[in-house]
């Protein structure tokens, strides 16, 4: 610990040797701080990080240069998915020392992989796209953005929380219950997390009311008072009081007639009464027994009938639909016109439904006339919106070489405008990258027929001689 006034290094004295200034007060406050960075660093070894930077933010406030402190703090955000605040604090902590701070490892980390940074970029932009989807009431929209979210940042815990809480507010329990069991794996005591998996546990299973309830007898239960004038007699309950041999004999007589009695009169009687009883319940039983025979005969007349009908709509319905494709496709066109309609800017949203229409591996699809024509009217309208955004995503994946995502919407940039011919170029660019050569000749050789005498044509005939020759 060093001189806040002239930088000398500090003794046990409650002064500075060097110049003499107090710094009783200064010891305290660096003893303080050090102390919160040391409950933080607890706190983040047990994976608590939102206890930790409770107490890192306290250890800052009693010194904003405790650059261990503001480190650990940027690592903790960092795991938590909260990038863009890890990176300030790490260059706050940069600025205070310039020299020897593991921070410059740090932002090193992130700024010099250019696909880090990208998908840093993606995260923020379409977690701010699925807060507003939640702002205009579209929660089917704002599940997709956060599940896009979550596949570029894992870790990202309030993304986890939204979809939480998104899944809650349509009564998805298990689901809510899984990214909210994420939540906890990465941060365990999480005050909001927590929150939320309590509301879901208790809809997942109910309390019980208490059973067994224990009752207790107070002590005026045992005794019962007379009053007698201004006196009160108290006579105690549960006495047994004492009998003679001529009652116990009396007691015993009475016993043997009552006994005598009820074996020779009342017992025939009884028995006879319990026969006719159960007789007649026996036929009542028997009448219902016939009663339930014939009903079950026509339920499974009505479930054969029934399984037939059944059967003939299956038919019917797949005459309409040919595969199960079909009604998913039109669902999904419809969405995406009325998305366009409704906001025709967000082109991203009518994207994302036009991806339903896409046939699934080893799906074939039926469409019919008017899906046909509606779908060729749209794509005039939307066509080459929809080339321009899957173009410009597929091109920034192909300048940070994620080919495997460029391939998919380089396709797409294509085939929504056939003109594109940098989508085609880049795209068998990315085939070839990947190894996948057959794919990439085949699309070199397609830009040489349909774009001839470019500058495209004679780069792909280039590339095209390259691979042959490889071969």
């Amino acid at each position: 610990m060093v001189c806040y006034n002239c930088g000398c290094r500090l003794s046990e004295h409650d002064f500075c040797t060097s110049c003499g200034v107090d710094v009783a007060l200064y010891k305290r406050v660096i003893a303080m701080s050090n102390r919160f960075y040391n409950d933080g660093l607890d706190k983040a070894s047990v994976r608590d990080l939102s206890g930790a930077i409770v107490s890192l933010k306290q250890s800052l406030k009693f010194n904003k240069n405790n650059i261990e402190a503001r480190n650990l703090l940027g690592l903790v955000y960092f795991e938590m998915g909260e990038t863009v605040s890890a990176l300030s604090e790490w260059v706050i902590s940069k600025n205070l020392r310039p020299k020897k701070n593991i921070a410059d490892d740090y932002i090193d980390m992130i700024q010099t992989n250019q696909s880090r940074l990208d998908a840093i970029n993606q995260t923020i932009k379409k977690y701010n796209q699925a807060l507003l989807y939640c702002y205009q009431d579209s929660q089917d929209l704002a599940v997709i953005q956060l599940k896009k979210v979550l596949s570029y940042n894992p870790k990202y815990v309030k993304a986890h929380q939204l979809l939480a809480l998104l899944y809650i507010n349509i009564e998805e329990w298990e689901k809510a219950r899984k990214e909210l069991i994420k939540c906890s794996q990465i941060d365990a005591n999480n005050t909001t997390t927590l929150r939320y998996l309590k509301e879901v546990e208790h809809m997942l299973m109910p309390e019980e009311a208490a059973k067994n309830l224990t009752k207790k007898k107070s002590a005026s239960d045992d005794i019962i008072r007379y009053q007698s004038g201004n006196e009160t007699i108290i006579q105690p309950m549960h006495v047994r009081e004492k009998k003679g041999v001529s009652s116990l004999l009396n007691l015993g007589i009475g016993a043997i007639i009552g006994l005598a009695i009820a074996f020779f009169l009342i017992l025939p009687a009884k028995i006879q009464e319990a026969k006719a009883d159960m007789n007649a319940e026996l036929r009542v039983v028997s009448e219902q027994s016939d009663v339930k025979t014939a009903t079950i005969d026509e339920l499974q007349q009505k479930i054969q009938s029934m399984t037939e009908e059944n059967k003939r709509l299956n038919e019917e319905l797949t005459s309409y639909q040919g595969t199960d494709g079909n009604l998913r496709a039109t669902d999904g066109l419809m969405m995406a016109v009325n998305s366009y309609l409704t906001n025709p800017d967000d082109i991203e949203a009518v994207a994302g439904y036009m991806e339903a229409l896409e046939p699934q591996e080893g799906e074939e699809m039926n469409d019919t006339a008017s899906f046909v024509t509606l779908k060729e009217n749209f794509l005039l309208l939307v066509g080459e919106k929809l080339a321009n955004h899957y173009y410009d995503i597929g091109y920034d994946s192909y300048k940070s070489e994620d080919y495997e995502s460029a391939v998919p919407n380089l396709e797409r940039a294509y085939r929504y405008n056939t003109t594109n011919g940098d989508a085609l170029f880049y795209l068998g660019n990315s085939y070839r990258r990947m190894g996948n050569e057959d794919m990439a000749k085949e699309i070199y050789a397609k830009v040489m027929d349909e774009f001839p005498d470019t500058q495209k044509a004679r780069d792909a005939e280039t590339h095209l001689a390259e691979i042959n020759n490889q071969n």
